[in-house]
């Protein structure tokens, strides 16, 4: 099913932003700032790393939150001013319905706006994050210095109406602790995280998981790709699903700037499967610096 597809890694990360969220308590500098909607449809983040530092917008995937980053936040302290966005349906935003991709571009245009001084930021994505981040890249490329997209399909799906059927079965289980615990163990979730991974994933709206879903199912590169000159850098871990390998080159030539690039030994949520390596490459990507040696290129 798309969805399963999709978002198979979505399930790893989820917890509410919050005083007792882990992501906020790895920050030992300046605290982190909880921003406040500045009207009933915005969208709340949270702000982590020291001004004059580059912004970076991090968008996670569907069904999880900001959790999901609190490896890149421990490694990139000090280097990059993070602001970390739990989408519509998700998390602290959950009260927000999720409505469609455009929809919640638009909010993150006002994130942008409320947390740099010039209106631009570096965006990371994975998976739904991804999707945003290059449609904000298209939309956008004014606001947008870099992307950094992850485990993202822009290729028809064999079957889509069998696929479709599959995810409204599965989407009213998608919270359960059966599900839950067999994601855990696809995603190699260790035990120490498991109780924050269920926390998250418990937090998403009811409803998200189908809408996102509907929409994701028929994602294709936008038509503007060709004529936007940010640099964008595709990704996924070598262990994804081969529809999402498959995008990486489809991604890089249809933006004039792009490159692709394949993580060694990881899946879909490869930001926590090999952190380190993930926060290198975002780090190195955002300064425009040399990616790591361990990323091959995608062919």
């Amino acid at each position: 099913m798309a969805t399963l597809i999709l978002h198979e890694g979505y399930l790893r990360d989820r917890l509410s932003i919050s005083a007792a969220n882990p992501l906020l308590r790895l920050k030992r500098g300046a605290s982190p700032v909880q921003t406040t909607r500045s009207s009933p449809k915005a969208l709340s983040a949270t702000v982590a790393g020291p001004d004059g530092a580059p912004t970076c917008i991090l968008l996670h995937g569907a069904g999880t939150t900001s959790w999901m980053w609190r490896g890149l936040v421990d490694r990139l302290e000090g280097a990059v001013r993070l602001v970390m966005v739990d989408l519509p349906g998700h998390g602290h935003n959950a009260s927000r319905p999720w409505v469609s991709i455009d929809d919640t571009v638009l909010a993150l245009i006002q994130i942008i706006d409320e947390t740099t001084v010039d209106g631009t930021a570096h965006v990371v994505g994975l998976s739904l994050g991804g999707y945003l981040a290059l449609e904000i890249t298209a939309a956008h490329p004014e606001r947008v210095e870099s992307s950094l997209v992850s485990g993202v399909n822009v290729l028809p799906f064999p079957r889509p109406g069998l696929m479709r059927a599959t995810g409204h079965l599965v989407a009213p289980f998608v919270r359960s602790g059966v599900m839950l615990r067999a994601n855990a163990r696809s995603l190699a979730i260790p035990p120490e995280d498991y109780q924050g991974y269920v926390a998250a994933a418990r937090s998403m709206a009811k409803g998200t998981f189908t809408a996102i879903g509907e929409e994701l199912m028929n994602y294709r590169l936008p038509a503007t790709s060709g004529t936007r000159p940010t640099r964008v850098l595709a990704t996924a871990g070598a262990k994804e699903h081969p529809l999402i390998i498959e995008s990486l080159t489809k991604i890089a030539a249809a933006f004039p700037n792009a490159q692709a690039r394949i993580a060694p030994a990881v899946g879909h949520a490869w930001n926590g499967q090999n952190p380190g390596l993930f926060a290198r490459t975002v780090l190195a990507h955002i300064s425009s610096q040399p990616l790591p040696t361990e990323l091959t290129a995608a062919h």
